[in-house]
């Protein structure tokens, strides 16, 4: 199987892993309130979570839906796509988790109050270790949503070569024919 195909498979897997560690991480904190380390995990390293676990409440009001009606969906896709060697699904599942960790960072931003001093708009960006959880879930997302377009590219590509071969063979028959 071709590399790139496994690799359009990083972006859905990252976005499910992070998103399975900060449901668990707030869990856990439910669990044991009282813990340092658990507020921590939850507010600095998943906090983009938390910001869009309120943009989503107000859409739909189950509890785990960031995990059980997003991540979990389009990770079932992305093995699918994996398992049957299909494009589609893989697709889907690259575009998805685009447009979700688009939302993550969208909601970042909304949720973040706005100062603007001369001409010059803030931008809210995460600190230390949720910064890099966001650029990583980002980052693998984009990466898989490249890849996916080149194969899709290629194969276009492919399928024109074939065409223009196609096309050239009956017109040097039918110029043959003439000929003769």
């Amino acid at each position: 199987m071709n590399r790139l195909f496994k690799l359009q498979f990083l972006g859905p897997f990252a976005l499910f892993t992070a998103t399975l560690c900060a449901e668990l991480a707030a869990r856990a904190l439910q669990y044991n309130p009282s813990s340092e380390l658990l507020w921590f995990i939850n507010l600095r390293v998943f906090g983009i979570f938390q910001r869009s676990y309120s943009s989503l409440s107000y859409l739909v009001p189950i509890d785990g839906f960031q995990f059980f009606g997003v991540a979990l969906p389009i990770f079932a896709l992305a093995c699918i796509g994996l398992a049957t060697r299909s494009r589609l699904p893989f697709t889907v599942a690259t575009h998805s988790s685009l447009v979700y960790a688009g939302l993550l960072v969208f909601s970042w931003q909304v949720g973040v109050p706005t100062v603007t001093q001369a001409s010059l708009v803030t931008m809210a960006v995460p600190s230390g270790v949720g910064l890099y959880v966001m650029a990583t879930i980002l980052g693998t997302c984009l990466l898989s949503f490249a890849v996916t377009h080149l194969l899709y590219f290629l194969a276009v590509g492919k399928e024109v070569r074939a065409l223009v071969s196609w096309l050239r063979r009956v017109s040097s028959r039918r110029n043959n024919r003439i000929a003769a």
